[in-house]
C-alpha cells in the first residue's frame, strides 16, 4: 500500500453532499421567508403613507379620495411587482376609505395574503402588521 495517496474518498465526499444537502433544507425556508417579510414591510409602509396623506385630504376637502395620484403617493416598483394597491372611498357620511395591497397571484406573496388599513385606523390582519 502507498501511504501517499490524497484526496476524498466516495464515502467522504458523499457525506459531505448529505451534509450540504441538510443545511440547504434548512436554510431555503428561512431565505424566502426574509423575502416575504421585507416586501410585506415595504407594502405596509406605501399603505402608511396612504393613510397619513388621506387624513391630510380630509380635513382640507372633507372626504377622502380613491386616487393614489391626487394624494401624491407614488408606489415604489418592488411593491408593484408584488402587490396592486387601491383605495376604496365610497362616497358616505361620515367619510372613510380603506387602502389595500393585494398580492399579484403569480407572485411570491400570494400566501402571505392582503394587507388593509382603514379611515379608523384599522390594520388587517392583525397578525401581519
Amino acid at each position: 500500500m502507498r501511504a501517499d495517496r490524497r484526496g476524498f474518498t466516495l464515502i467522504e465526499l458523499m457525506v459531505t453532499v448529505a451534509i450540504v444537502g441538510v443545511l440547504a433544507a434548512i436554510a431555503y425556508p428561512s431565505y424566502t421567508s426574509h423575502f416575504v417579510k421585507s416586501n410585506r414591510a415595504q407594502a405596509q409602509a406605501v399603505l402608511m403613507e396612504i393613510a397619513q396623506k388621506e387624513s391630510t385630504y380630509v380635513v382640507d376637502t372633507r372626504t377622502y379620495t380613491n386616487s393614489l395620484s391626487t394624494l401624491g403617493v407614488t408606489v415604489p416598483d418592488k411593491v408593484l411587482a408584488q402587490y396592486t394597491i387601491e383605495i376604496t372611498a365610497p362616497t358616505s357620511t361620515p367619510p372613510s376609505y380603506t387602502a389595500t395591497a393585494t398580492p399579484i397571484s403569480t407572485g411570491r406573496q400570494v400566501a402571505d395574503g392582503a394587507l388593509s388599513i382603514d379611515s379608523s385606523g384599522a390594520k388587517s390582519p392583525s397578525s401581519k402588521w
